[in-house]
């Protein structure tokens, strides 16, 4: 089994994280649901880890980047803001540069890890 190195950008604003990998992973999970139930389930985390997630981004950025959409046949849901649209694009536009600035440290990096388990 080979060892995987991960990249993981987390910004905070203050004492929270306003946003990092999971954070990302949930916006995603919401636009393609449209629920942060549906999209907690779909990420195998509980309602509420999700919902604490989606109001510490909503207070951390300037603007909320979801809210509640009303209406429709089940009532309503929840959908991304144009800014947390622009939040998860930005997320992945850096992750993407980051890894090919970085590829050759990550991959010195990876080489001075330790083979198997150790101990």
């Amino acid at each position: 089994m080979r060892s995987q190195v991960q990249f993981r950008l987390h910004v905070t604003k203050g004492e929270d994280i306003a946003v990092g990998p999971c954070n990302i992973d949930l916006l995603e999970a919401i636009a393609k649901t449209g629920s942060i139930t549906a999209a907690a389930r779909e990420l195998g985390m509980s309602y509420r880890r999700a919902w604490l997630l989606v109001d510490t981004m909503n207070r951390c950025f300037a603007e909320p980047v979801v809210e509640a959409e009303a209406g429709g046949k089940r009532g309503g849901g929840t959908r991304l803001t144009r800014l947390g649209g622009a939040v998860v694009r930005h997320y992945r536009r850096i992750e993407t540069l980051a890894a090919k600035a970085a590829a050759r440290d990550i991959a010195a990096l990876t080489a001075l890890l330790a083979k198997g388990p150790k101990r």
